[in-house]
């Protein structure tokens, strides 16, 4: 890398640091949160259009979206008492079932939130349904995907803006997109770090609590999730903490997220 590319970067990197809700972690978001918005729109209808929308009046349906609705005031009413507003500037939240047996969930830039039938039995009940949601939620609040994004990015063209990356790759950067928020991955192997991954559970402990949801429910949910089988890697192999991990770093976190909510 040359001199002047080099310097160049390190402005940019240094330009486009931003703090992470709750974490206070510094991270660098290269990409424009409304450009990816308009792109996750996109995507976000496509995948409606592949796959059959739960009806409403459905049981399941109804546990998503009352968890949704709950959880969007939480998180809004969150970050406007922590000056964080800007976070969710755009957002249009929706909040959609579909059929399809695979144990997944999402939640795309600008709020657009899937959960996939073969989750449902895992939830149990709308508790479950929140300690998902919240996690979900927490990786779009806490822009992890534009991080994801932004150091793919750097790395395979330079940092190149998004326009661009779509005019110059435009397969190469969609297949990026659905890789960094989650499409089509199980819930456990989302192409996040372990530091994003305990970052989202952390923030979702917080936006359950705010909602009025019990957090400690996040423990039974893990466990249950651990009962799924499967050979699961060493935790150091792994982009996600181990289920044994991520449950005591759930319970140990529990009483700083319910010391949130009673601050509100």
């Amino acid at each position: 890398m040359n001199k002047f590319l080099s310097i160049l970067l390190t402005a940019t990197l240094l330009v486009s640091c931003a703090t992470v809700p709750i974490t206070g972690r510094r991270q660098v978001n290269l990409l424009n949160e409304q450009n990816l918005m308009s792109m996750s729109l996109t995507q976000y209808n496509g995948f409606l259009e592949q796959h059959n929308t739960v009806p409403s009046y459905d049981k399941r349906s109804k546990m998503v979206m009352s968890a949704g609705e709950k959880l969007k005031v939480a998180c809004e009413q969150f970050l406007k008492s922590q000056g964080k507003s800007n976070r969710i500037n755009g957002f249009e939240w929706e909040f959609n079932l579909v059929e399809d047996e695979t144990v997944n969930a999402w939640c795309m830039p600008g709020g657009k939130v899937v959960f996939y039938t073969g989750i449902m039995p895992i939830c149990q009940d709308e508790t479950g349904v929140a300690v998902v949601m919240s996690h979900e939620i927490a990786h779009a609040v806490a822009r992890h995907g534009n991080e994801r994004m932004s150091q793919q990015l750097l790395v395979q063209l330079g940092g190149a803006t998004l326009s661009v990356a779509m005019s110059e790759k435009p397969g190469y950067t969609r297949d990026l997109f659905m890789l960094s928020y989650g499409l089509g991955s199980q819930l456990g192997t989302l192409a996040y770090s372990r530091a994003h991954e305990s970052e989202a559970d952390k923030m979702g402990l917080v936006f359950m609590e705010y909602a009025g949801y019990n957090s400690e429910a996040a423990i039974d949910f893990w466990k249950r999730m651990s009962e799924q089988g499967g050979q699961k890697p060493p935790e150091l192999l792994s982009t996600h903490p181990s289920d044994e991990k991520r449950i005591n770093d759930i319970r140990e976190y529990i009483p700083v997220a319910k010391s949130y909510a009673k601050k509100k």
